[in-house]
């Protein structure tokens, strides 16, 4: 259980040292720096709109993407009618109709997350063997999707799982007033049987903390018992989206050792 937590963070130390340790580390770190940053600007619209297959490929419908103009939402917007330019956030997919399906709603988050297992791991486990600052790079994007986005996408996950569990334990009806999602949230369509404290569902747990506490009705929540229950379930639902970000993060790893040629004293641990 140990290694499974500290796999991360032992990978990317291993591809620190050989470029910190040469004779112009600066240079090796600013090459790395500078593939980090081009890849992270042509990363987001391509993350966002595997958001939009997910949730096609599951048997939704999507409505809009919202893409900053700084990451290429106008020309993006050209190729895709329902792509708009301009938004708070760098990418979102702010109007999809997830069917009241749950596995739908999943997909729809994680689809990004396969380039993570497919390409973002091994790419920092091959960094792991040799000096490559432009291949860490990539895999730093790539590969740590998953643990910079664990307010977003993960928690949007990890709440969806949470949330279900509590209505299948303690039934739909309990929490009355969470049941429609509201203007901030994605846009979707009504659901036959949608889940208690729906609300707490979120892609921003910052802000959906920050609501809870100070404006609590319109999350649904009434009185203090209520705020408290809603607040426990934010946080189950943050570590459900912890245990999600090392598993795939471990998926990568296992894919890694099935696509990368294992070599004598480099083999993967």
């Amino acid at each position: 259980m140990r290694s499974f937590f500290r796999q991360p963070f032992d990978d990317v130390m291993a591809c620190l040292e050989p470029i910190v340790t040469v004779k112009s580390p600066i240079r090796a770190m600013g090459l790395m720096m500078a593939t980090l940053i081009v890849a992270w600007f042509i990363y987001v619209p391509i993350h966002e709109l595997l958001h939009v297959l997910g949730c096609v490929l599951a048997g939704g419908e999507v409505q809009q993407l919202e893409i900053a103009r700084r990451y290429g939402g106008a020309l993006v917007a050209r190729v895709f009618p329902f792509v708009v330019s301009g938004g708070e956030y760098a990418g979102r997919l702010s109007g999809f109709d997830w069917k009241g399906s749950d596995l739908i709603y999943l997909a729809t988050d994680f689809m990004p997350y396969l380039l993570t297992v497919l390409i973002g791991v091994p790419l920092i486990r091959l960094a792991t063997r040799r000096r490559r600052p432009v291949v860490f790079g990539l895999g730093i994007v790539l590969g740590l999707a998953p643990f910079y986005n664990l307010p977003g996408d993960y928690y949007e996950m990890g709440s969806i799982i949470t949330t279900r569990v509590v209505t299948w334990t303690i039934g739909s009806d309990a929490g009355d007033s969470a049941h429609a999602s509201d203007a901030p949230e994605p846009e979707v369509a009504k659901a036959p049987a949608e889940p208690a404290f729906n609300e707490l569902r979120s892609d921003d747990v910052i802000k959906l903390l920050t609501e809870v506490v100070t404006r609590p009705g319109e999350r649904g929540l009434e009185g203090v018992g209520e705020i408290a229950v809603g607040l426990l379930i934010v946080f189950v639902g943050m570590v459900v989206a912890v245990l999600l970000a090392f598993g795939t993060y471990r998926l990568g790893r296992l894919f890694s050792g099935l696509v990368l040629p294992r070599t004598t004293g480099s083999a993967l641990p």
